[in-house]
């Protein structure tokens, strides 16, 4: 870490995220990626990284609907092939020899809603269920001829 980084208070942290502190401070003892540093008199400070980490649990925790176990798994797991964690969830653009995104790359694909915000489901929880209600229609065409 270079000594002229910036670093961010818990306060800020917590602002930029929309967790609470005591939130940060408990994913801190699950997460071992997430370690902050402490000033002599304990304060947490962050670094952009560790912004980038804690963002990331929280797309996986809440976003994605990972338990914390899974997260740490699916965290540890990108971590150790080299994957950011800001752009873990998000496929790298295609780039050319210049390092520009390529012409022929099209455009993105429009991602999914990620909740559905009238019944607070996660986009996994939808696909689950709508598995779920696709087979007991067929249970129910099955029982009906």
């Amino acid at each position: 870490m270079a000594a002229n980084e910036k670093r961010f208070k818990i306060g800020d942290v917590c602002k930029q995220a929309d967790v609470q502190p005591y939130v940060l401070r408990y994913w801190e003892t699950e997460f071992p990626a997430l370690a902050p540093d402490k000033t002599g008199g304990g304060q947490r400070t962050y670094t952009q990284r560790d912004i980038s980490v804690i963002l990331r649990i929280k797309e996986l925790l809440y976003t994605e609907g990972f338990t914390i176990a899974g997260a740490k798994k699916k965290l540890e797991g990108e971590l150790r092939d080299g994957v950011e964690p800001a752009t873990a969830a998000k496929p790298a653009a295609k780039a050319s020899a210049g390092g520009a995104p390529a012409a022929d790359a099209g455009p993105a694909p429009e991602p999914a809603p990620s909740v559905i915000i009238e019944r607070g489901l996660t986009a996994r929880q939808q696909k689950i269920l709508a598995e779920t209600r696709d087979e007991l229609r067929a249970l129910l065409e099955m029982l009906s001829a």
